[in-house]
């Protein structure tokens, strides 16, 4: 994937039209803060309300796209989103609620249970099963960085497993759909159809969203520190995300 723009020089968005778009919001980073364990990340009234709000303006064209499990997007979102696309593309709910998922690696068994016996050396180290996927993060416990990588790099290259490296965290996955496939297939579908697709996002795992936007005619939005991205424009932080938001129209 070639990348050849900084977020240093990405200007930020204006405004979103919209009677004219099509959005997709990645999750942590980009519409909660990151939280040092996932299940910190709790419901928040200001975000709720944004989303009915954006909902309703964009006659439905709103899809969360997320690492997080689908349950875990519904309980932060208190449900208020129907189209997901959850783990980092390979599982999603469209608009009419169908699920599309794959089963689990043959070699997803091996990877939990040796992440598991990892994690026993260090209360920080916390193992995130998502079915079709395992996450390891390190977050608090940051002196097990470098052994957490070269463990899931080795479990990776023994069971053909993907390996996602995200901020201070290692996933393995079932082979299959990313973020950039989830969006086009959104897009793909009469609610999304025709509409101008915009996707906001923070982490290395979105680039693939950033492009497939591109490729449909629409633009990414970087959120947080500078680093090589498909995205055109930029923002700093969550709060800045939630205010530009608000100022669609």
């Amino acid at each position: 994937m070639s990348v050849d723009t900084l977020t240093m020089n990405l200007p930020a968005p204006t405004p979103i039209r919209l009677s004219e778009a099509a959005l997709f919001l990645d999750l942590d980073g980009t519409l909660a803060p990151i939280a040092a364990r996932p299940q910190d990340v709790r419901p928040d009234a200001r975000r709720t309300r944004l989303l009915d709000w954006l909902k309703e303006g964009l006659g439905g064209r709103l899809a969360v796209v997320s690492g997080r499990t689908l349950e875990d997007i519904d309980r932060i979102l208190e449900g208020r989103i129907t189209c997901v696309s959850a783990v980092h593309g390979l599982v999603r709910r469209d608009c009419d609620g169908s699920l599309h998922q794959p089963d689990p690696h043959p070699g997803m068994a091996r990877a939990v249970a040796a992440l598991h016996q990892f994690a026993a050396r260090d209360p920080g180290l916390i193992v995130e099963e998502k079915g079709p996927s395992v996450a390891l993060h390190f977050r608090l416990a940051r002196n097990q960085a470098l052994d957490a990588r070269a463990l899931a790099r080795r479990i990776a290259a023994e069971t053909g497993l993907g390996l996602q490296e995200g901020d201070m965290v290692e996933e393995l996955r079932t082979p299959g759909p990313s973020k950039g496939d989830s969006i086009r297939d959104f897009m793909d579908t009469a609610a999304f159809r025709g509409a101008h697709p915009i996707f906001a996002g923070d982490d290395a795992t979105d680039e693939h969203g950033f492009a497939e936007v591109g490729r449909l005619g629409g633009f990414g939005v970087l959120v947080g520190n500078p680093r090589p991205t498909h995205a055109r424009f930029g923002l700093r932080n969550v709060e800045d995300v939630l205010a530009w938001l608000e100022a669609a129209r």
